[in-house]
């Protein structure tokens, strides 16, 4: 892709600047379903849901597990505020596949209290690092 068609991306948590640079394309989930941008995009606003995010560069693609938090777009730049998004290697897949057999126990033997939405945001954020990860 020509230089001219890229846009700044810059992804933030409360504890680090996860990414920023120039890129082609950023791909990602919200609430109201799968987006992907690319320079020129009319501004809007959205919040994440918890999925796999695609930033491309050059033909290239890394991923990384995106779970909850807000996005802005421009023209020329994509703002994501994430709560938490992790490289593939900062995921450790053994406890991803403990919290999603927990959480799919907390889904299928529904006891008193249980929190159905919690459990299945709880499992919904497993089963992205697992994806991230392979």
């Amino acid at each position: 892709m020509a230089e001219g068609n890229k846009f700044n991306l810059k992804i933030i948590t409360p504890d680090r600047e996860f990414y920023e640079g120039d890129v082609d394309m950023v791909e990602f989930n919200t609430i109201e379903g799968e987006v992907g941008i690319y320079k020129g995009h009319i501004p809007i606003s959205m919040i994440i849901a918890p999925g796999v995010l695609t930033i491309t560069v050059n033909g290239e693609s890394k991923n990384a597990a995106l779970h909850s938090g807000f996005v802005e777009v421009l023209p020329d730049s994509v703002s994501i505020l994430a709560e938490i998004i992790e490289w593939p290697s900062e995921i450790d897949v053994e406890r991803a596949q403990e919290a999603k057999e927990r959480a799919e126990t907390r889904i299928r033997d529904v006891l008193e209290g249980t929190d159905i939405a919690r459990a299945e945001l709880a499992l919904r954020r497993a089963i992205t690092r697992i994806n991230v990860t392979q």
